[in-house]
């Protein structure tokens, strides 16, 4: 549920549970203080002030029809007291005024002081010290004798006005407290709902200040806040990935710097030796001194190729290495490759095989023809380095479906160990954990195929058994008809 819709059914509940509740409370109250007119069961719905108003108005009737019909009557004082005790039965009383005097008086009249100069002055409805309790109907009166008087009929309200004055104070009291209660339980609720997720958001962000970024924030939340939980913890996890990879980087760093310091070692102790031995004269014919010279050139050479292939592999994977692709037939390609391969000095007694799609069959890839030639040296110069039996063999096959073309190269060398095969496309990675190896060789031969490769959309892998050769494959996406790749 999200935040608006939680706040607005709060607004309702704030709204509805009050009323209901105050509405309870009013019958509460209304049935406590406002007693049953009948306990016996008659009229139980009915408050006693409520029915006893309703036979006073009926005895008040009574008299009222009288003092039209037989007005002379009320001179009669067994009449009186007679309608007077009726009166008295529903907290009425009755006071006949001849003239300025008063004939006759209710006794529940005589409580009331001033009572002549109070209806003579006509004031019934004033709130007069103990005359406010009382309501007042006045009939004229006109006897036979042609005299006139007055009849007042005054009705006792205190028992409503007691139950009133317990009543509404109480309900007023009742509404502010269910208000109050109402108003705190739900704001309560409503922001214990909000505070505790968002705690839970600063004990991470405060984790994360202190470098702990394996502190999870899980808010199993529909709402908003779940939302921001969500991205909170995206943020962490790719926070934490980013450090790692850091943090990788910076070893891969270390590592790297150690491997050069390493390979380049070789040569110039190599170098160094020459130099001195013909600084010292160990060189004393030219036969010695052309050998030394010699291999000081071949130790350059050596040196100035593991800088070439540092630098490219270096561009590579920072992604700073541009790619010239061009659409090409991978088929066409692969035979000029071999072609030119047969002419290479460093093949002979090497029986190098094409295999692949018949000529008229295209194989249209998008490549950087320059980086694609290096990736096929590569392969073939790491197989050249460790075939250690005759006859010599090195195999290319192109097979092409739907989606890609597959250029594998085999050789029938050593092999590698299923242990070292997943760590051979890694940079200055050698089976030979020694390192040391009569081939030589940078480390990043087979690492730049694989930068190469994947710069270009494809995939490469390696499949070898121990004493049978190794296979190298890349694959490379086929283009469509369209010129666009799968």
């Amino acid at each position: 549920m999200s935040i608006k819709r939680r706040l607005r059914l709060s607004y309702i509940a704030m709204t509805v549970v009050p009323i209901i509740l105050v509405a309870l409370i009013a019958a509460t109250l209304g049935s406590a203080l406002f007693k049953p007119a009948d306990e016996a069961g008659n009229n139980r719905w009915m408050p006693a002030f409520w029915a006893k108003s309703n036979d006073r108005a009926e005895a008040v009737g009574g008299i009222k029809f009288m003092a039209e019909a037989e007005p002379d009557r009320f001179a009669d004082d067994a009449f009186l007291k007679e309608a007077d005790t009726r009166l008295n039965q529903v907290d009425a009383g009755l006071v006949i005024m001849r003239g300025d005097a008063i004939t006759f008086a209710s006794p529940m009249a005589n409580k009331i002081s001033d009572l002549r100069s109070r209806l003579l002055e006509g004031k019934t409805n004033a709130r007069w010290s103990g005359w406010d309790r009382y309501t007042v109907d006045k009939l004229e009166l006109k006897f036979s004798d042609n005299s006139t008087g007055t009849a007042y009929v005054l009705s006792d309200r205190s028992e409503m006005f007691r139950s009133a004055r317990s009543f509404f104070p109480l309900l007023i009291l009742s509404l502010l407290v269910v208000i109050g209660l109402t108003n705190g339980i739900l704001t309560y609720l409503v922001s214990r709902s909000f505070i505790k997720p968002l705690y839970a958001l600063k004990f991470a962000a405060e984790q994360i200040k202190e470098g702990n970024l394996e502190h999870k924030v899980v808010l199993s939340r529909k709402d908003e806040i779940g939302e921001l939980s969500a991205a909170f913890e995206d943020m962490r996890v790719r926070l934490n990935e980013s450090i790692r990879l850091q943090l990788q980087y910076e070893d891969n760093r270390k590592e790297l710097i150690s491997n050069i310091s390493h390979d380049l070692k070789t040569p110039i102790t190599g170098i160094q030796a020459c130099v001195e031995g013909l600084r010292d004269g160990i060189a004393n014919t030219e036969a010695m001194k052309d050998k030394y010279i010699g291999m000081i050139s071949k130790k350059s050479e050596e040196m100035n190729r593991l800088i070439d292939e540092l630098l490219l592999f270096s561009k590579l994977d920072l992604k700073r290495e541009p790619f010239q692709l061009e659409r090409v037939d991978l088929g066409a390609y692969l035979r000029d490759c071999v072609d030119e391969l047969r002419y290479d000095p460093r093949m002979d007694g090497v029986a190098l095989t094409y295999s692949g799609v018949l000529e008229d069959q295209p194989a249209p890839v998008m490549v950087d023809r320059e980086k694609l030639h290096r990736v096929i040296m590569n392969i073939v110069d790491n197989s050249l380095k460790y075939m250690d039996k005759e006859p010599r063999e090195i195999s290319v096959r192109l097979s092409v479906d739907r989606t890609e073309a597959k250029v594998s190269i085999q050789d029938n060398g050593p092999g590698i160990d299923n242990a070292a095969l997943p760590h051979i496309f890694e940079r200055f990675y050698r089976a030979d954990p020694s390192r040391q190896s009569a081939t030589g060789g940078s480390g990043l031969g087979l690492a730049i195929v694989k930068q190469i490769i994947e710069g270009q959309g494809g995939t490469v892998s390696a499949e070898s058994l121990a004493g049978q050769g190794v296979n190298i494959t890349f694959a490379l996406p086929i283009l469509t008809d369209g010129g666009e790749r799968p």
